[in-house]
Parts: C-alpha cells; sequence; structure tokens
C-alpha cells in the first residue's frame, strides 16, 4: 500500500504539472472503486487547479471552487502523460488538461478513492479526525506522551493509528521502531516520555529520507512518472524476516501484530 512518502512523492510529481492549469475534460471509464467516483467530478470541468496538498494518505487537488479527494489505496497511482497513451484495463479516471497534458489515475484493486468536495477540504469526514503530521511541529514527544497514558494497545498500532498520528504506515512503523530500540508488542502506556523523543525522532527521520528515495516500492507502487521508489534497500528490518541484524547480527523476527507483518530485532528492541 502506498504509504506517507509514497503519497508525497506521488504529490511532488504531479504538483509542476498542475498547478494554474484548466481541466478541459473528465474521463471516468469506470466508477467502481472503494466508494463509487461520483458524477459530480465532472464540476471539475474549466475549472483551475489553483493548489494541491496532502493530509495524511490522501491527495487534495484544489480547484476554484471545490475540490478532488483521491486515495491511492493498496495499489494505485497516479500518471503524468504528456504524449497521448491508449488507456489499459485499470486506468479508471483521467483529468485532461488544456496543453494536452493528462492525469490517469490507474488502481488494479479498486480500494482506491477519487471523490469531489463543494466545501471546504479538511471538514470532510475523511479528513476532519486525523491526528497531526508527523513531520509537522504539532507531532511531538510530550503529545505522543500523554495520549498513550493508560493505553495498553501495542506501540506499533499506537503509532499506525491515524487519530493518533498519520501516515504511519506497516513498513515505516516497524523501521522507526527498531530505530528507537522499542519492541512493536510493548503497551503504548510503558512507553517512557524520553523514549517517546526517540520515536518522534525516528518516525521523523525514516519518513524524511524515504521521501528523499521516491518513496519504497515492494509491489505496485510507482511514482507519477512511473519510476519505482528505492527506499526498499535501505530498509532495516521490514520484509527481512530471518536476516541478521544490522547492529547485532541477531536474526530479524517476523510476527503478526493488529493483523499486520511486523518485523524487528529481539535483542535491539526492547
Amino acid at each position: 500500500m502506498p504509504e506517507l512518502p509514497e503519497v508525497e512523492t506521488t504529490l511532488r510529481g504531479i504538483e509542476p504539472y498542475l498547478i494554474d492549469r484548466r481541466i478541459i475534460r473528465v474521463i471516468v471509464r469506470d466508477p467502481r472503486l472503494r466508494w463509487p467516483v461520483p458524477i459530480e467530478v465532472c464540476k471539475a470541468e474549466g475549472q483551475t487547479f489553483v493548489s494541491l496538498a496532502r493530509r495524511g494518505k490522501y491527495l487534495l487537488l484544489n480547484l476554484q471552487q471545490g475540490g478532488l479527494i483521491i486515495h491511492l489505496g493498496m495499489s494505485g497511482s497516479l500518471r503524468i502523460l504528456q504524449q497521448p497513451m491508449e488507456p489499459q484495463k485499470h486506468d479508471h479516471v483521467d483529468i485532461e488538461l488544456e496543453n494536452g497534458t493528462c492525469l490517469r489515475f490507474n488502481d488494479p484493486r479498486r480500494f482506491g478513492a477519487f471523490l469531489w468536495v463543494d466545501g471546504e477540504m479538511q471538514s470532510h469526514d475523511l479528513l476532519r479526525k486525523l491526528g497531526p503530521e508527523p513531520l509537522s511541529e504539532n507531532f511531538t514527544a510530550d503529545y505522543l506522551y500523554e495520549r498513550s497514558r493508560n493505553r495498553n494497545v501495542a506501540i506499533k498500532n499506537f503509532i499506525m493509528n491515524g487519530h493518533i498520528v498519520v501516515g504511519v504506515g506497516n513498513i515505516y512503523a516497524s523501521e522507526a521502531l527498531f530505530m528507537a530500540g522499542i519492541h512493536p508488542q510493548r503497551a503504548a502506556g510503558r512507553v517512557s516520555r524520553k523514549r517517546y523523543e526517540g520515536l518522534v525522532a525516528a518516525i521523523r527521520d525514516v519518513l524524511a529520507r524515504a521521501i528523499g528515495r521516491g518513496g519504497t516500492t515492494l509491489r505496485d507502487f510507482v511514482n507519477s512518472d512511473g519510476a519505482p521508489g528505492y527506499f526498499a534497500q535501505e530498509l532495516l528490518v521490514y520484509d527481512r524476516a530471518g536476516g541478521d541484524c544490522f547492529q547485532c547480527s541477531s536474526p530479524i523476527k517476523q510476527k503478526v501484530i493488529g493483523q499486520r507483518s511486523s518485523y524487528y530485532c529481539p535483542a535491539c528492541q526492547r
């Protein structure tokens, strides 16, 4: 699944091609996504892109009046096409611009979303209850410490909860917990303020490095020009079960926590 770095990479890739460009046509080939693509997306026709933003794993494309909320789901991608290209089986939506450029939404598994918003984006039900951005000033050790008091939930599940902090998906949660030396099953309420300082720093670091490397390609993710992300080459524990820990040479373990595969070093993480 594309996580925060992959979505941020996509945003940065498509933004230069869309800002101040007018939409001449929206083509919906198949509306059957996680939620049906609403007919209202055609309101975008004739309008100009004013700004683009990201909130968690959602892309926000603001127009002169209203805008689009896009989620890449499990396997979705947005591509910029500067030359005509015959649509493929899973190319569900095209946004054609006045200069001939096309923004194409592809989603083989159909878990993504392509929604229209008439009013304020941040007031949408999908966005208004989300936690702070992990790279923002609002995401601090004090914040995590206070939110975690008396919580018995595993720390990995805690930091993957979008109501606590947005965008820390499975890959980056495993990586950050390893970097901070915290076992993924430790109860969130049993992590000290000092250790939360290390965890916040680790989350910021791993996300920033992943963004710099264009995200992580394990199966489906490609960025806006069709190229893969390269951060997979720098993963320390994720998807490395049985491999040697880079710090102590102990074998990396895999365990299902909260229905997600988790990877950790039993010697380095406590």
